[in-house]
């Protein structure tokens, strides 16, 4: 039966969906540099059409979205200001500069219906799924198709959609279906350790892994409860929120339950499916998804490049009074000790407080 695209009309509040697209003829073509490139307008195009990416996993010939569609009726408008800041991501320079003389030109001469009419160009494309899809899988088309000499549709069909309701509940599972993919498929043992998804990059460190544990925050409880505070990243200062360790911590135990293997049938061999040791589904279980020193050390660690020190309470509390009677330290605090986040680090102790996403680093 063909069914229509089922979209949420606009006043109807955010709406989430799964979405997938795979490559004509279901051949591998995207490797490494490739996903590279597709994981970098996929982010572009997050940022200027305003379109979260919840999670996402690219595989070799077909990608899963798990996308925040907000209302577009409720969302801000472009001005001249946000459009400029925005349109690098998209555009060379010389169109940069076109639009900005196109905008000083319509303000100079006081027409506020010209200005507003080249902010709409830009306007109509934002806030909308079908928009953001088309655009993406354009976009990867035409990178490829140079790339490799070639012309002519890289995609099969339209993209499918699965609109998705917005509890916690129904958008972790299917986040967890799209982080395990690459489990599934045999190409990694853990789901962290796949770069090209959205909790393999939350693993990594950096601006990508902040924005990556955003979107995976935002589906928690308390972000569907309070989307302001977490859009604006609120959580830390204001206890809205929970921390990052703790949502992987969450997001960890669930993703290792549901991505265990399971053994076919010894008599009739089926029922088998690819998945997860058990061994490790059971030691992420014990530790009730916390991640171990040793974990942690298979990644970028920023506090060992960042911390500034690194040791016992005491001993950075040492070096932080000696820097303190130095003048040196520039900080307002007492105390110079900060615990390390992210990771079971027991005793050790950072001069820098890291406490964003992006600056802490650490994931299992």
């Amino acid at each position: 039966m063909n069914t229509r695209r089922i979209l949420i009309a606009p006043g109807g509040g955010r709406a989430y969906y799964h979405c997938i697209s795979r490559v004509v003829d279901r051949r591998i073509v995207f490797h490494a540099s490739e996903k590279e490139v597709f994981r970098s307008i996929l982010r572009k195009l997050e940022r200027f059409l305003g379109v979260r990416v919840v999670t996402y996993c690219l595989m070799g010939n077909h990608f899963h979205l798990l996308l925040e569609v907000p209302d577009k009726e409720t969302m801000p408008r472009l001005d001249a200001e946000m459009l400029l800041e925005l349109l690098p991501l998209l555009y060379d320079e010389v169109v940069v500069e076109q639009v900005a003389k196109e905008l000083d030109a319509a303000r100079i001469s006081g027409n506020l219906g010209w200005e507003r009419r080249i902010l709409e160009r830009y306007e109509r494309r934002r806030f909308d799924l079908s928009v953001f899809l088309k655009e993406l899988k354009q976009r990867v088309s035409i990178f490829f198709n140079r790339r490799n000499g070639r012309v002519g549709t890289l995609w099969e069909a339209r993209f499918k959609s699965v609109l998705l309701e917005g509890g916690e509940n129904t958008l972790r599972t299917v986040a967890a279906y799209i982080d395990l993919n690459p489990v599934r498929a045999g190409l990694v043992e853990r789901p962290e350790d796949y770069r090209w998804s959205g909790y393999g990059e939350a693993c990594g460190a950096g601006k990508a892994a902040e924005t990556a544990r955003a979107g995976l925050l935002s589906i928690t409880r308390e972000g569907l409860e309070n989307p302001v505070a977490c859009e604006r990243g609120e959580a830390v200062d204001h206890g809205e929120l929970p921390n990052w360790a703790e949502v992987q911590r969450r997001y960890r135990l669930l993703l290792y339950s549901e991505g265990r293997e399971q053994k076919p049938d010894e008599v009739t061999g089926e029922g088998g499916r690819a998945g997860i040791a058990a061994e490790e589904c059971d030691r992420v279980a014990e530790a009730d998804g916390a991640v171990s020193l040793a974990q942690a050390l298979r990644r970028k660690v920023r506090y060992f490049s960042d911390g500034a020190v690194i040791g016992s309470a005491v001993f950075v509390d040492g070096v932080f009074e000696r820097l303190k009677a130095e003048g040196r330290t520039g900080l307002k605090r007492k105390s110079g000790a900060r615990r390390m986040r992210g990771a079971d680090f027991g005793d050790m102790h950072s001069l820098r407080d890291l406490r964003s996403p992006e600056q802490a680093g650490a994931c299992g």
